[in-house]
Order: structure tokens, then sequence, then C-alpha cells
């Protein structure tokens, strides 16, 4: 089974964070997981004397034009599943492993990360270990060629990207590189390989006695890696632990069931699942668990789905932490995926799944799909991202926790502590810089041409005590907004330019340190984190 909303996520008034695409073929279109069948359709499962192949039959035969019966075929099944409900899907054969991908803990490709920087490939960094960084590419190399062929200048898109440059692992690609410096340009074959993609971002401690652990998605290496985190933590003294899922949009039902584990006392329910033809299936804690008593925060938004909601359910229904965010997505329907005889798939709806307490926190979505995704949105609209007593549950989807208190069913996971959304620093001038991308581009083009002046910060601590953002570097940035064609906004700037330069500084430790510097500086004005903080130190009096 899997359990994953699709990426659809709603996160207003944050700048874009400059995507860590991985050229091993990340295609987050719909990240799902699964457990996997073979299918064969036989003759009359087509309906009443096979309407369906009559009926594209009959349109191959007479309609006016040449159609392409295999995507008419392909059209057909996917608006027959999406009728049913909004996770319900049909995979071209030509997707389903970019679709399958994201969950499975590695790709194939020559390993970068990158964007594509005035119509150029640009290297953002090599990942460590991987095919581009044994080979020499070093961040900020521009990719000019690939194969001989040019891929400056002409419009290329990140689709194109990975058709040039991923594939399997032990093939050759040829690259032109355009490097700072070096006045001819360089050329280098990758031999492709596999390329790790992880799912715990970062782990560190906040303080001197609380760690704190961001899970990206519940992925097959997910447990693994957060173990790895939690004994970094241990070693480093860490008594209380908060773990991140906001915006994380799910995965696998298992990954979340071995991690609330982890935190729950053994014959603890932590989820089943039922369906018409699918018997309830209970998961319950065991006696392995490495976190059943200290302190515990889970923290949560509107972006939290699925596999995010079993775990913070789990752990909120036992009474066994406090979850501290906002209102969770709102997806209790699991999938199974059914493969067919010519590479596609459908994943159809077979069950839900239910919290500890016997609540489903799958949200309506009797309006169609498209209504079942604007209610994101609504939720600002209404006023619930700003205030608690926006959020309205009836009293016939009650439940109380182990402990007596009483949460809702029907609509996501709602916090124990309510933060509501930030919106002090908002801006029109923010958001045109933020959703414009050119926040994310100066930022890189700052940390490029800068190199050298910035080897100076040998970790990512160092940096993150050490670099302030000087007002040189805002001035350039307001100019290169408006080379962009977004002109200066005096007032705009007054309001949002601390946010700006938090966010600024977070993104140019990135491009030099990755997730390492790039979270922490954002942890120091973000609301959920602080109150997190806040909420164990109180615990600790």
């Amino acid at each position: 089974m899997y359990d994953q909303k699709p990426s659809k996520q709603f996160n207003p008034f944050i700048p874009l964070v400059m995507a860590a695409v991985l050229i091993a073929g990340v295609y987050i279109g719909t990240k799902l997981n699964f457990n996997s069948k073979t299918i064969e359709f036989k003759p009359g499962v087509h309906g009443p004397e096979g309407k369906l192949d009559k009926v594209l039959d009959f349109i191959e035969q007479n309609y006016v034009d040449t159609i392409d019966r295999t995507n008419l075929e392909d059209k057909t099944l996917s608006s027959m599943l999406h009728s049913l409900d909004p996770h319900s899907d049909y995979i071209q054969a030509s997707d389903l492993q970019q679709v399958n991908e994201p969950l499975q803990g590695n790709f194939e490709g020559i390993g970068v990360e990158f964007n594509i920087l005035n119509d150029t490939i640009t290297v953002v960094t090599p990942i460590s270990g991987g095919p581009s960084e044994k080979a020499g590419i070093v961040a900020g190399d521009k990719i000019i060629k690939v194969e001989g062929k040019n891929v400056a200048g002409i419009h290329i898109n990140t689709k194109k990207v990975f058709e040039k440059l991923r594939g399997k692992h032990g093939t050759k690609v040829s690259l032109c590189l355009k490097r700072t410096g070096a006045k001819e340009l360089l050329d280098f074959t990758i031999t492709r390989g596999e390329i790790p993609i992880y799912s715990v971002d970062i782990s560190y401690m906040l303080n001197s006695s609380t760690g704190y652990i961001k899970i990206s998605r519940f992925a097959a290496n997910t447990f693994t890696e957060y173990q790895n985190a939690f004994n970094k933590l241990k070693k480093s003294g860490m008594k209380n632990l908060v773990i991140d899922l906001r915006n994380n949009g799910g995965g696998y039902l298992n990954a979340a069931v071995d991690l609330a584990d982890e935190f729950l006392s053994k014959g603890m329910e932590i989820v089943h699942t039922q369906g018409k033809a699918s018997p309830k299936k209970q998961y319950s804690a065991s006696d392995k668990g490495s976190f059943e008593n200290d302190a515990l925060v889970v923290l949560i938004d509107e972006g939290s789905a699925s596999a995010s909601e079993i775990l913070a359910g789990a752990i909120q229904d036992n009474d066994r932490g406090t979850i501290i965010g906002r209102r969770s997505f709102g997806k209790g329907l699991v999938q199974e995926q059914l493969e067919l005889p010519d590479g596609s798939a459908l994943r159809l709806t077979t069950a839900r799944y239910y919290t500890p307490t016997g609540r489903c926190i799958q949200k309506p979505y009797d309006d169609g799909n498209e209504a079942y995704y604007n209610e994101e949105y609504q939720r600002y609209d209404n006023g619930e991202l700003l205030s608690a007593d926006s959020v309205r549950f009836a009293d016939s989807l009650k439940f109380h926790t182990v402990g007596g208190r009483v949460v809702y069913g029907g609509g996501g996971i709602m916090p124990d502590i309510f933060v509501s959304m930030d919106t002090n620093y908002r801006s029109t001038y923010l958001s045109k810089i933020s959703y414009s991308g050119i926040l994310n581009e100066y930022a890189f083009d700052y940390v490029d041409k800068n190199r050298q002046q910035l080897k100076t910060y040998t970790s990512a601590t160092g940096f993150i005590n050490s670099y302030t953002l000087s007002k040189a570097v805002l001035d350039g940035l307001y100019r290169y907004a408006e080379k962009k064609g977004i002109a200066k906004n005096d007032k705009d700037i007054r309001k949002s330019e601390a946010y700006l330069s938090n966010q600024l500084k977070a993104l140019i430790g990135r491009n030099l340190f990755n997730y390492e510097a790039y979270y922490p500086v954002l942890h120091k004005n973000d609301k959920i984190v602080l109150r997190a903080i806040e909420v164990l130190s109180q615990n600790k009096k």
C-alpha cells in the first residue's frame, strides 16, 4: 500500500527554495508508494460485451481524423479513475519509472543538482560521492554541450535536461562545460551511476538538549536515515526531540509505522486500515522503540499529508508527544498499484486508514478534485491559517485520546498547539521576487561570483555564526530584480527587508553548504520551531 498525496502543496508567502533537482531523473509529480501487482485483462472485463473496446473501435474507425488509440485509452482510463476520488490515478508506461523513483532511495544519473539560469544549465552542486564529483565537476560549472550538441541558449527545460543527462548505470555521457576563470571550455565524460536521494534533509541540535530531524518524505530508506540521524544526536547529548513533518506529502505506510514504533510502547496501536475488499489490518508498536519516554514534539502544517498524518495521529492519539503547527492536509485514503501488461499502472483507492482513536482524517471530496485541492487555499481565505478559532469540526467526529483529550476526525490532524502563519513581513514586492525565482537566482549568482571570498567560511557552523548579509548585497538584489523587470518598492522593502535578509542568507548558505547552513538560518525566525523549543524548555522545568 502507498500513502501519499500528490505533490501539489500549499505554501503561501514563503519564497521558493532553489529546487534541488537531481539529474538522476527526479520527477516528483505524484510521489507514491504501493504494493505492486501485475494483472492481465481477460475477455469480458471491459464491461457488458466489452463496451469500452467497442466505443474505441468505433471512434478509431469513424472519427473525422486519424487518432492515436493508445493516447485515447490513456486519457479514458485517467478520467475514469479521477472520477472515483482525488487519489486514484492512471500512470502511463512512459511515466511510471519516474513516478515511482522518488521513494525508492536512489536514481541513475550523473549526480548533480542544477538550476537553469539565463537559459543555461548551471551546476548548483555535485552530489557527494556521485559520478560528477568524482569526475571533477564543481559548483558553478555551466553545461554548454551534451554529446556534442548545444544545450545553452535554446530555451531548454527541466524535462529535457533529464532526458539528456539521466540514464542507466554504467552508460556514459560527454559534457562540455564553461568554468569561471577558465579560458577554454572543459570536456568531461561521465559514467552514470546510482545517486542516493535522502528523505532526512537535516538533523542538528537546536540547543544543548534538543535535537531536530526534518523528514521530507517517507521513502524506502527513511527509517535507516532516521536511525543514523538519531544516533548522531544522542551522541551530541540530545534529551528532547523535534520531528519536522511540515510539507511532507507522505510516502510508504510502513516507513511511517516503523518510525512511530520508535516512540510508542509495546502494544500501542499506530494505525489500522480497512476497506470493502480489504479486511481490517492493525499496526501496533513492538518492544523495539528507542525513544519511548523522553519529550517529543512533531511539527505539521497544511502540507503534511498521508504517512505524515499517520505518524502525527499515532503520537497524538496515544498522548505520546505534542503536535505543533497548523492543521494537516487531510488524506486518509490508501491506494494499491496494479501494473498492467504494457508497463503502465493504475492506482486504486482500496481502503481508508484510521488513527488509534478510530478517526479517519480524510477531508471531503464530494465537490470534485478541483475543489478538493483548492481547499488548501481556502484555509487562508477563511482565516484558518491565522487563527485556530476559524477551524470547525462536527461533534459527530469527536474522539478521545488515551488520556481523555478530545480530538476530531474528518479533515486532517489539528495540532495540540496552533501557531499562526506569520504574514507581518508580507508585501507585493516580496511575492514578486520570490515567486519569479529571482531571489534564488540572485543568491546563486552572488555565490558564483564570490566563491573565492566565501571560501573563508570552511564550515556551515562558521558561515551561520559569522556571515553577515551586508547592505551592499541587499542593494545588489534590488538592482538584479530591476534588471529582471521588478521595480524597487521602498515601502514594501521596509516591511519585508528583515525577512528577506534572512531568506537570502539562508539561500547563500544553501549554495555553499546545502541544508546544513540553510535550515539553521531559517529556524532563527521560524515561529513553529521557536514554539517547539519553548514548549520543551517549559516541560524541562
